[in-house]
């Protein structure tokens, strides 16, 4: 006589023993089934099917390895926008959010700007920006065409119209000319102790040179060249950068200033370049 297997309920308490807490046991779960929260309540009692709890032991492996629960499940929420996402794109950060907002009040609701995001990953601030600004065009730059491969997967699964550029920040779209540049670059210092938590995710999307600025000053430096009169760059940084990203804007910027993320700590700095 066969014994039945586990339950989902079974399922779901070993794998929280196992990884220390209910959260992360449950968003494999529910992602392995494909099933609402709500599903998962009421059929707890209901046998595990063989075959996803074979899927679940494995994701849950991985995530005991240290894979984040992203790359697992292959999502990401960020903004409204639900995105898909791969170890060749970093992962998307609620923090970053600010970084869209402080873009959207610079950009008028019903102006045709052109928007550049540079080193896109997923998409998702360029993305954010056409779902909110359609008027504008949006242009996403990214150095990896893997990343760009996603990001367009995202574009049309959100059916969003973004314009892709492969190349390196600026000298992508040489010759071009945007009243918005965004960008969430690299501004990690190399040998920083935090990146060994970040080992899973592209060390091209996090390091920066010994200080962590070398990709800002790049932007920063090549702006004026790319930005209409009274166009602006905004930068999201790390949170102990303020002061020197701000230092980097030299003769002709105006209203340099620096914003603060939910905990206060010091995230975005926006600068605006010569009159309109």
């Amino acid at each position: 006589m066969n014994r039945p297997g586990p339950t989902v309920r079974d399922a779901l308490s070993a794998a929280t023993e196992q990884l220390g807490g209910r959260a992360d046991a449950e968003l494999l779960l529910l992602h392995v089934l494909v099933k609402s929260r709500s599903w998962l309540f009421a059929h707890g009692d209901d046998p595990l099917p063989a075959d996803a709890g074979v899927v679940f032991d494995r994701a849950v492996a991985r995530r005991l390895q240290g894979v984040p629960i992203a790359y697992i499940t292959g999502r990401q929420g960020f903004w409204s926008l639900d995105l898909e996402v791969t170890p060749d794109t970093l992962i998307p950060r609620p923090e970053t959010e600010l970084l869209v907002e402080a873009a959207l009040a610079c950009a008028p609701g019903d102006a045709p700007w052109r928007i550049v995001d540079l080193g896109t990953g997923s998409g998702a601030i360029a993305l954010a920006l056409a779902r909110e600004r359609p008027h504008a065009h949006v242009v996403a730059v990214d150095t990896s065409a893997a990343a760009l491969d996603v990001a367009r997967r995202n574009a049309r699964s959100h059916g969003r119209s973004v314009s892709f550029v492969h190349g390196h920040w600026l000298d992508a779209v040489a010759g071009e000319r945007f009243d918005l540049i965004v960008s969430n670059p690299p501004y990690i210092q190399a040998g920083d102790p935090h990146l060994a938590a970040l080992s899973h995710e592209p060390s091209t999307a996090l390091v920066a040179g010994v200080d962590g600025l070398d990709d800002i000053r790049l932007i920063v430096r090549g702006s004026p060249d790319a930005l209409h009169p009274g166009g602006w760059l905004l930068l999201e940084h790390g949170w102990d950068q303020g002061q020197a990203v701000r230092a980097l804007f030299g003769e002709g910027w105006q209203q340099v200033e620096t914003l603060c993320d939910l905990e206060g700590r010091e995230r975005v700095t926006r600068a605006r370049y010569g009159d309109r």
